[in-house]
């Protein structure tokens, strides 16, 4: 299987303190990658490095098979940049930022941005600085997605968009996945990337501490449990098997009698906590 990214012990320091430290992971064409991580973990300092916007120490990065840093003008071609935070020139209507970044690829992609300025309620004829967050998390989407690049690096896209346009701008992704498209998500929400991230790699403290399916990263035998009886209503969770829980219910049965039961996975999150601690 061919590797979209290939980082090999990617190490980046600023000055004392830490940034990454011997980060090794691999993204195959094709797939939907997620990267997890809490604030301050090293994703934006690996994804930078990914592009050439900051100078590593050690390590390796290569981006459908080519070095980043050396071939970094030729990669860049192939590749959208959504950055966590859009910022544009002030004064530039939204259509100007648009061609703007085509033209800096010395591309045409007036009929690809007029499609997803449609599709995401985009008002090309408003100034950058009128525009709220979400707004401007669109106008930067167009810009990373115009000239349908061969990878997609997302960091944090879906903060600010409504659940609407986080749909939309899904649908998109998937259209361009299915098109042959790689995508990186680096993200926070993490029902996102349980429902469309195939892979994932979590970060912590500058290192790379789990990275499987995400089908498997998510898998846990804990269960929440909810009885309600007599007008009580107690949660608990369960490690074990079904037949040492519903031993338990029983017993429980003996001295409460039980009206209603539910038992159901934890809240991703709390799956997810672990990885964090």
């Amino acid at each position: 299987m061919k590797q979209a990214i290939e980082i090999e012990k990617l190490t980046k320091r600023y000055g004392k303190h830490r940034g990454v430290e011997q980060i090794s992971l691999t993204v195959a064409e094709g797939d939907i990658f997620g990267f997890l991580g809490p604030n301050g973990a090293g994703k934006s300092t690996t994804i930078r490095s990914m592009l050439g916007l900051l100078r590593y120490q050690d390590g390796e990065i290569r981006i459908f098979g080519k070095k980043a840093g050396k071939q970094q003008k030729e990669l860049l071609s192939s590749i959208g940049y959504m950055p966590s935070e859009a910022m544009f020139y002030p004064g530039m209507k939204v259509s100007e930022v648009i061609r703007f970044a085509a033209d800096a690829r010395r591309m045409d992609c007036g009929k690809e941005a007029t499609r997803i300025c449609e599709i995401l309620e985009i008002d090309k004829n408003k100034k950058t600085e009128e525009l709220s967050l979400g707004n401007r998390k669109k106008v930067s989407i167009v810009c990373a997605m115009q000239h349908k690049p061969g990878l997609l690096i997302l960091d944090e896209p879906t903060s600010g968009l409504d659940p609407l346009m986080q749909e939309a701008f899904f649908d998109l992704l998937l259209e361009y996945n299915r098109e042959g498209t790689t995508i990186f998500l680096s993200s926070h929400a993490l029902s996102e990337v349980r429902r469309y991230c195939k892979n994932a790699a979590i970060i912590k403290d500058g290192s790379i501490i789990k990275t499987d399916t995400v089908e498997h990263l998510s898998k846990s035998n804990i269960r929440r449990v909810t009885i309600s009886g007599n007008g009580r209503r107690e949660t608990f969770d369960f490690k074990g098997s079904i037949k040492e829980l519903l031993r338990q219910i029983n017993e429980m049965e003996a001295s409460v009698p039980i009206d209603d039961l539910l038992i159901e996975e934890p809240p991703l999150e709390e799956l997810f906590m672990h990885y964090y601690e």
